[in-house]
């Protein structure tokens, strides 16, 4: 299975979610966003895979999105992508694109239902223990089925 994550290694959602697919027995390409940037292309299909706007993909939490005047409601898609572009950072992360899907992993435990293989069990930095819980067989098959 090809994982990609778009990385920010400062931040301890995204370093868990990494960790995550990595105990899934998956080794993901890590894109360091801070370093690589954005495109605009880029950042448009990753929020049309996600099935959310633009604005959806705004951390302000940390960075210059206020000041940028980017959490009003009239902001434009072009005036988020210029801002993005030229600060990496007002993108939320981590978000991951697997061949089940693209999420914004918020929080890290959401990777879960995008992997083949995810851990049972998981310990994050700050010593949560989050559990995988995986649907029965008889749950996800309830409904495919009719009587006649």
């Amino acid at each position: 299975m090809t994982i990609t994550i778009y990385h920010n290694p400062n931040c301890g959602t995204s370093r868990n979610t990494l960790a995550m697919i990595r105990a899934s027995g998956e080794e993901p390409v890590v894109v360091e966003y801070l370093e690589a940037g954005w495109s605009p292309d880029l950042l448009r299909s990753l929020a049309n895979q996600i099935g959310k706007p633009l604005k959806a993909l705004i951390r302000d939490k940390g960075t210059p999105a206020a000041d940028l005047g980017l959490l009003g409601e009239d902001v434009s898609d072009d005036d988020i992508l210029a801002a993005m572009v030229e600060h990496p950072i007002l993108v939320n992360r981590p978000i991951v694109v697997t061949p089940k899907g693209t999420a914004l992993c918020r929080p890290s435990e959401a990777v879960f239902a995008m992997l083949d293989h995810p851990p049972a069990q998981f310990v994050k930095e700050d010593g949560e223990v989050v559990e995988c819980v995986r649907p029965t067989v008889a749950r996800s098959l309830r409904g495919t089925f009719t009587r006649r």
